[in-house]
């Protein structure tokens, strides 16, 4: 039995949120699983996208999901571990409505020696009619300990 506690996102996510970008942007813990994650993105006028649009701008919602996606890895592996973005796509279904909370929810869905991968999908109040999907894959850092000698050394 180990002795190192187990991941929990509610107490992680007000440290790795309250500097930073995920800091600036206001992300806030929302709910969690055994493998997923769901962070809150508080709507705010300096968030909009353009110019007398009262439309949220994709980069905060992209932001939201990433440190969700991250969360929600380090929940499925029950231990932080560095990881870096390999590849995240996000489709765009339709606009965050206006002064709304943008909520965004990832799970993870494999963990491999060297991989994670992740779904998921950012909603403003009704997960049935999202505001976007994603698909992720994040490489783990460090998680390879290679001690084969390379060749010619």
């Amino acid at each position: 039995m180990s002795d190192q506690p187990k991941f929990d996102p509610r107490t992680a996510t007000p440290f790795l949120t309250s500097r930073g970008h995920s800091g600036w942007l206001g992300l806030r813990y929302s709910d969690h699983g055994d493998d997923w994650v769901e962070l809150e993105l508080p709507w705010r006028e300096d968030l909009l996208g353009e110019a007398g649009q009262r439309v949220l701008a994709s980069g905060p919602i992209l932001s939201l999901m990433d440190m969700a996606s991250g969360l929600a890895i380090w929940k499925a592996m029950d231990r932080f571990e560095p990881v870096a973005t390999l590849d995240l796509r996000v489709d765009y279904v339709r606009p965050a409505r206006e002064k709304a909370p943008v909520f965004g929810r990832s799970q993870c869905y494999r963990v491999t020696r060297s991989a994670a991968f992740v779904r998921g999908l950012a909603h403003d109040g009704d997960a049935s009619d999202p505001v976007a999907h994603i698909q992720a894959v994040f490489m783990k850092i460090g998680a390879s300990k290679d001690t084969r000698e390379v060749p010619g050394e």
